[in-house]
């Protein structure tokens, strides 16, 4: 069903894109790093809280990218339209409720979940929040269009409009970070200026008939329960498991920043680094819906296994050539930040730590889990990632951290001890047969 070319021609465009996504996180660490790391740290924990939701909100579009790839797979192309319409709707729908929810939460939400941070960086965290919030209604069309050319098979759309947007971004992070000294509120507003010109794009763009998938007249968009239901069936399991796993990650981060400011400043580099890491891994990730849902759509699951062990294998030789490569630059990558030398030590060993153990178990536990969703086994899947992540990843860390007082290492163990957990959970799974024989259309 799909030639070399053609999952090259899906892969690429959505590793640059990925790629442009870690490296305007960075760019927006680095510019905002000039104010200080209270700032950064306050920028930190803010975009954990912003994986939760932006989480959420991708579990969402990926319900709706198995359900039209499905749909493809069937050549049914008018009902994968009209999933296109219900995930749009359902996703807006469900941005706007969130960005209410923040907006009235305001610092008290800060101080339930960061209350033992220190007061300066929770001063930062807020300024950030109250803009980055606004950002969640644009993101939503960004994320359901994006997934639905990704559905078609076509990533180069999103690609070009991601980099518009990162343009656009740093831009404007340079101008009102260093021309109007905004520092976290220059950011925030950067993100915000340029989601909504991303949004307003992918919109023009899916709303062309000629795409094999559109989105017909906005106004004549009706809720259709039966179709909202098909796509909820993989994105409420898809979106509580990737909620679950922010939620324990930002109280994982909470701990680490009981620590001090030295440690919110290690843990925030290093994660940035190692996100660069796992860019192909991310794309394989996303290519992995479009692939496998098309083939169990057309009911070729022999077709759906060999894909995905050539993604897999893929996954593993690109996350290990690009992590070399940026375990020999790290020297140079974290001189670019503005941090004590106890800082820098400990962000230099834990992405050494990354960069032995995550090429070999990350596409294990992150990919292949993707591949059984398209194969609408989202249950077990959820399930695991839950468990492992409360149990290995919340549990271990407080234990290792705390008790036996290895500090910000001990949560990083207890990420690794989380994946092994999940890599075992999938692997078992996946050479079952059951993953593949629930029926979605």
């Amino acid at each position: 069903m799909f030639s070399k070319k053609q999952i090259w021609q899906l892969m690429i465009p959505l590793m640059v894109e990925q790629l442009l996504t870690v490296t305007v996180g960075i760019a927006d660490s680095m510019m905002v790093s000039v104010a200080g790391e209270a700032a950064v740290s306050g920028v930190s924990l803010v975009d954990s809280l912003n994986n939760l939701i932006l989480g959420i909100m991708a579990a969402l579009a990926t319900g709706g990218a198995v359900v039209c790839s499905q749909y493809i797979g069937k050549r049914q192309k008018e009902n994968a339209c009209q999933a296109a319409n219900q995930l749009l709707l359902t996703s807006v729908v469900l941005a706007l409720l969130i960005t209410g929810i923040m907006l009235l939460g305001g610092r008290g939400l800060l101080q339930l979940i960061f209350g033992s941070t220190e007061t300066t960086v929770l001063d930062h965290a807020f300024i950030y929040t109250v803009i980055i919030v606004l950002t969640y209604p644009f993101m939503a069309v960004y994320n359901s269009a994006a997934a639905l050319f990704r559905s078609m098979g076509n990533s180069r759309i999103s690609m070009l409009v991601s980099i518009l947007m990162n343009a656009v971004n740093i831009s404007l992070n340079a101008v009102l970070i260093f021309g109007f000294h905004m520092g976290v509120a220059g950011a925030a507003a950067a993100t915000l200026a340029a989601r909504i010109v991303g949004s307003i794009l992918m919109l023009s763009m899916i709303h062309q008939q000629k795409h094999e998938i559109h989105i017909a007249d906005l106004q004549k968009i009706r809720p259709n329960l039966s179709m909202i239901r098909r796509i909820l069936y993989i994105g409420i399991p898809t979106g509580l498991e990737n909620g679950m796993f922010q939620l324990g990650r930002i109280l994982v981060l909470s701990l680490a920043a009981s620590f001090g400011t030295v440690s919110i400043m290690a843990n925030a580099v290093a994660g940035s680094l190692c996100a660069f890491m796992i860019i192909p891994g991310t794309a394989v990730s996303l290519a992995m819906v479009t692939i496998v849902g098309q083939c169990i759509g057309a009911e070729r699951v022999d077709l759906a296994r060999r894909y995905t062990n050539l993604l897999l294998l893929l996954s593993v030789a690109m996350i290990g050539v690009v992590s070399a490569v940026i375990v020999l630059l790290r020297p140079f990558l974290l001189g670019l930040y503005h941090m004590s030398p106890e800082a820098y030590e400990i962000a230099n060993r834990l992405m050494f730590w990354h960069f032995i153990l995550g090429t070999f178990m990350w596409p294990l536990a992150f990919n292949l889990p993707n591949a059984l969703r398209a194969g609408n086994d989202v249950k077990y899947t959820m399930t695991v990632s839950m468990l492992s992540m409360w149990i290995c990843r919340v549990a271990f860390s407080y234990l290792l951290a705390r008790r036996f007082e290895l500090g910000l290492y001990g949560i990083w163990i207890a990420m690794f001890t989380d994946w092994l957990a999940r890599i075992v959970c999938f692997v078992v799974r996946y050479r079952d047969n059951r993953w593949c024989q629930k029926r979605l259309i």
